[in-house]
């Protein structure tokens, strides 16, 4: 029988990882690599929406605080978009109706001033396709004229 040449120190029946072990090991680590990619890859998309959900907002402030400032607020629509056309917006003006008052059969008071309720409302589609729509509301008072 051959003698079986081994480096110094080495057991003569010492033996490798077998390839069941090796595909078992590339098995677990291709699902770590899968579920981490995942997680990333959903982080990135929250991401996304989270920008397109707080420009949005930003401009749905913006349009809210710019009613009544240059111009009579007046009832109706003023629609929009953004330059980069990402971003539609509606501003609606309706004179506010107490219905509180309403139900008790009051009078509405005489004054020199009008309430109007405004509504802003942003919306945009996601890369998934989806509408999406963010909504303000605030109430204003204009002077009669």
């Amino acid at each position: 029988m051959p003698k079986i040449l081994t480096p110094r120190g080495a057991a003569p029946h010492q033996r490798g990882f077998t390839l069941v072990e090796v595909v078992v090991a590339f098995l677990l680590l291709s699902l770590v690599l899968m579920t981490v990619f995942e997680i990333f890859t959903r982080g990135l998309q929250r991401a996304g929406e989270l920008d397109h959900y707080s420009r949005a907002l930003a401009i749905a402030q913006s349009e809210l605080a710019s009613q009544g400032i240059e111009e009579q607020l007046v009832e109706g629509e003023i629609r929009g978009e953004t330059e980069d056309r990402q971003f539609r917006w509606v501003v609606a003006t309706r004179k506010y109706v107490d219905e509180t008052a309403q139900a008790a059969a009051q009078p509405a008071p005489v004054s020199a001033y009008t309430l109007y309720r405004v509504e802003t409302r942003v919306a945009w589609t996601t890369a998934a396709g989806t509408e999406r729509d963010v909504a303000l509301s605030t109430l204003l008072v204009a002077q009669n004229r």
